[in-house]
């Protein structure tokens, strides 16, 4: 074989391997520094700010079902829905000062109001929620300043829903991934789980057909808005379905659709005692979904793959990859 031969066959393969190569950079392994996640998971106390999130919803869903029952003349409900809004943001707040460690923290949050902080209009909406809620309760069992306490009433009902819904501004307002990709729909979702868990207490303590209709429509709308988020989601919504998280998920739907269920058919038969089941399972059913979604958001931010891969979908869908190559 002469040189020539030798060359012209030596580089035939080589073009041979530059047709067929394959990438020199291997698919990437999401670790960080030292082993590191690539966010702080949230230092939370999972049973303070789970169980925050959840009587908050029970509270503030409670107050507007009190306010129809008091319009309506449902006093065995209206009564029920008032004094478990009191207790239920009473819990809420001795959960919040308890993960702050002093109740000094809280009041420092009031010295500033900052539009733009959801923690910050979220203190101010409690400072103003709870006294309401607190008036609406005493004048209902005393019987005493009626005027006050249909006032105080209404004011409530009219906060009731941002004390319902703030948490989840709150939490989406983050960089957990769990959390902040579900942005738009986790407001509804915890609006839909606040009025199954009020409807729930109302079937406990005084069933009435307005709490049975409440519970079917909150219901309905937690486990549809649920289905909804996780598919608008994408990858962050895999903590949603896996590990602990995904157990309480799966249990708080299945409570749920029983608790609906059992509310339908406590109405059609009249039954106390499937009217309290029907409740025990939509207070069961909103307090799993606040915990699941807690878990899921702490998971996420321990795997480094939730944060990394939608910042490369989304730089990829702006073309930032092709115009960086060009």
């Amino acid at each position: 074989m002469t040189q020539a031969e030798g060359t012209e066959r030596r580089g035939r393969r080589r073009g041979k391997r530059r047709r067929g190569e394959q990438a020199m950079v291997p698919e990437a392994h999401f670790t960080s520094y030292y082993g590191m996640p690539v966010l702080n998971k949230p230092v939370w106390k999972p049973l303070d700010i789970a169980g925050y999130l959840f009587l908050g919803g029970l509270a503030g869903g409670s107050s507007l079902l009190a306010a129809g029952a008091h319009a309506t003349g449902q006093r065995a409900l209206a009564r029920t829905a008032k004094v478990g809004a009191l207790g239920a943001i009473s819990l809420s707040l001795v959960a919040l000062i308890h993960d702050l460690g002093r109740p000094a923290r809280f009041l420092n949050m009031l010295r500033v109001a900052k539009p733009t902080s959801p923690m910050s209009m979220g203190s101010w909406l409690l400072f103003g929620y709870g006294p309401l809620a607190g008036a609406a309760a005493v004048t209902e069992v005393t019987g005493r300043f009626p005027r006050l306490g249909s006032l105080a009433t209404a004011g409530a009902a009219v906060l009731g829903p941002g004390v319902t819904t703030y948490t989840a501004v709150l939490v989406c307002d983050t960089a957990v991934p769990s959390w902040h990709e579900g942005y738009r729909q986790m407001p509804f979702l915890f609006a839909g789980s606040g009025a199954a868990a009020a409807a729930g207490l109302g079937l406990i303590f005084a069933p009435a057909e307005p709490a049975r209709r409440a519970g079917v429509l909150g219901a309905a709308a937690e486990l549809g808005v649920t289905q909804v988020m996780k598919r608008r989601m994408g990858l962050a919504a895999e903590p949603l379905e896996q590990g602990r998280a995904g157990r309480l998920m799966r249990a708080s739907e299945a409570l749920t659709a029983a608790g609906a269920g059992l509310a339908v058919l406590s109405g059609a038969v009249r039954s106390r005692a499937l009217s309290a089941a029907a409740g025990a399972a939509l207070i069961a059913g909103s307090a799993t979904l606040r915990f699941g979604v807690f878990h899921a958001g702490v998971a996420s931010a321990q795997d480094p793959k939730y944060t990394v891969v939608p910042q490369r979908e989304r730089l990829e869908s702006r073309g930032f990859s092709s115009a960086r190559q060009g």
